[in-house]
């Protein structure tokens, strides 16, 4: 699904199976999935931010392309704010700056998220690394 949405890089497809494999036992990872038939089409994962209190972060989102659009995404994004309510204050989202992330930017903004920072070329020359933040307070 990771590969399939095309956004992805070798190195971060790596990282995100890592964090999937890694998730379950781990009490540090919290996951929530959307299955069809048996067949996962959306997963995310997320988890309390170190060194700061009452914030998590979201570290991967995925929706399988063919089912990009559809609302699978919000409805992860509800499940972990339903999951992490009373727990936390604040929700981090790094995400990339590139064009072709134009509308996972946007859907983070149609969620109530806003822009904190960005960090020119963090990921590579014209990839800039953008910060965005939930309060929930």
């Amino acid at each position: 699904m990771t590969r399939a949405a095309g956004l992805f890089s070798s190195p971060e497809i790596g990282v995100a199976l890592e964090v999937f494999d890694d998730s379950f036992p781990d009490p540090d990872y919290e996951t929530a999935g959307v299955e069809v038939d048996g067949v996962l089409i959306g997963w995310a994962c997320w988890g309390p931010t170190p060194g700061a209190q009452d914030t998590f972060d979201l570290y991967w989102i995925v929706v399988d392309q063919s089912r990009q659009g559809s609302g699978l995404g919000t409805i992860l994004l509800e499940e972990m704010d339903l999951r992490i309510a009373g727990r936390a204050r604040r929700i981090l989202v790094e995400t990339s700056g590139r064009p072709d992330y134009a509308p996972t930017r946007s859907f983070y903004a149609r969620h109530g998220y806003h822009q904190i920072g960005v960090e020119v070329g963090y990921y590579g020359p014209g990839d800039d690394l953008v910060r965005y933040a939930k309060d929930l307070t």
